[in-house]
């Protein structure tokens, strides 16, 4: 099973930065927003789609079904990349591989992901957890200064003077923190706190990726006529209204009452999903778009990896503070050690800790602990990310309003230029490089 899900992943992350590219070689630039709010469109069905169509198979089917229905998808995409997709020309900018930066980067990425993934079990602050941060921060450091001196860089930094490009990227890892983190702990309101099975889970989470669906193509339209700026500060700022509305969620909540704030959150992310996809890859030039593809893949894996990690964290802190209280507090035989350890972790995901043969008196009263306590750390949790989805809208304030492509491709020519050009005449290269 892991060899075969690393096989999967290994071949699957070259399918998203060929995509990007390929939609940046294709499209010109009037029409380059259009062409990934469409893109990210797409990606919202199959968001939408996934939990549907899987919580049937596994209803109703098994779970292997989840693995072997992508068989005849993967036959269909096949077909029509052999049938639609041109082939382009080999990119100058890519005539070898960077093998140090490979290396160091995909070390950096695997320090820092797996702390983040074990640092609930290891504990934060323990000698395990702050080693792989440490590790992670090291690799990444020395992964820039070789590719300040790589000859052909894996990722070239001459495209972070693009003060629009990099504030795209961590908008990327910020959409991803409060889609994935969104998605993947009202699973466990719907599931474990309501007792919803995983189809009808898929079908309440439809309000959240139906509306990127549409969203995400209407945000393209009005990011090619305004400029992506204005829309995903605004976006952000929807984002975060929704993630408070779901940090109002109680005990007496129902699955109902999240959808209105779905809605909000499926809203508010379109335009980012687009805006920050347009940023990267259309202020990348041409030769350099599958680089720019990759990074925009890259910093949406890791932000979903935080917005699980990091509002797990806060989830789990909040559990371990109250549960002991409330236990207490109820009169229940004190949990200590391993008891104490499992029952925090089952709480942490909606699931009450009653042992076979417990009293139904008691079993409701540990169930409403349970269950309360969990709604705690869920409206924490969803707290911290509207938080974030707002210094989010601040940072997108950044990207320099009415931005072209175009004008970002002058700029790195310009500089460029300017690398080579004598000394009297740098100055006024790098003066009109300012001016744009």
């Amino acid at each position: 099973m892991i060899a075969f899900r690393v096989a999967q992943g290994f071949f699957g992350a070259m399918l998203m930065p060929t995509a990007l590219a390929l939609l940046r070689e294709t499209f010109p630039v009037d029409k380059l927003n259009a062409a990934l709010g469409i893109w990210a469109g797409v990606i919202g069905a199959s968001t939408a789609a996934g939990p549907i169509v899987g919580g049937f198979l596994v209803q109703h089917v098994n779970w292997e079904s989840c693995f072997y229905v992508n068989v005849a998808v993967g036959a269909v995409a096949l077909a029509m990349t052999l049938l639609f997709v041109l082939e382009t020309a080999p990119s100058p900018a890519a005539r070898s591989f960077d093998f140090v930066g490979i290396a160091l980067l995909s070390a950096g990425l695997f320090s820092l992901i797996w702390a983040l993934m074990k640092a609930s079990a290891y504990g934060w602050g323990s000698a395990r957890t702050i080693g792989f941060f440490v590790g992670a921060a090291a690799a990444l450091v020395l992964f820039v200064l070789c590719e300040f001196r790589a000859a052909q860089p894996l990722l070239p930094m001459r495209l972070f003077r693009s003060v629009s490009l990099s504030v795209g990227a961590v908008l990327n890892i910020l959409l991803m923190f409060s889609l994935v983190g969104s998605m993947f702990f009202m699973s466990f309101f719907m599931q474990d706190v309501h007792g919803l099975g995983p189809l009808m889970s898929g079908v309440r989470m439809l309000p959240l990726t139906g509306t990127l669906i549409i969203g995400a193509p209407l945000a393209g339209l009005v990011i090619q006529k305004v400029g992506p700026r204005l829309p995903m500060a605004g976006g952000l700022v929807v984002t975060a209204a929704g993630l408070f509305g779901l940090s109002r969620l109680g005990t007496a909540s129902g699955p109902n009452d999240a959808l209105l704030w779905f809605v909000l959150i499926g809203l508010g992310l379109s335009p980012v999903m687009v805006g920050a996809a347009d940023v990267i890859v259309g202020s990348a030039p041409v030769e350099l778009a599958g680089v720019a593809g990759g990074m925009t893949t890259t910093a949406m894996q890791v932000g979903g990896v935080l917005g699980t990690s990091v509002l797990g964290a806060v989830m789990s802190a909040k559990v371990a503070h109250l549960l002991p209280l409330r236990w207490a507090e109820a009169h229940l035989p004190v949990l200590v050690g391993q008891n104490l350890v499992e029952a925090k972790s089952l709480v942490s995901v909606g699931v009450a800790p009653v042992a076979p043969g417990t009293p139904h008196q008691v079993a409701a009263v540990i169930t409403g602990i349970a269950h309360s306590t969990f709604m705690s750390g869920l409206d924490a949790a969803f707290l911290i990310a509207s938080i974030a989805a707002l210094a989010a809208a601040a940072v997108a304030l950044l990207i320099k309003p009415n931005l072209t492509v175009m004008e970002v491709a002058e700029v790195v020519g310009v500089v460029e230029v300017a690398d080579q050009a004598p000394a009297h005449s740098a100055g006024t290269f790098l003066e009109a490089a300012g001016d744009l």
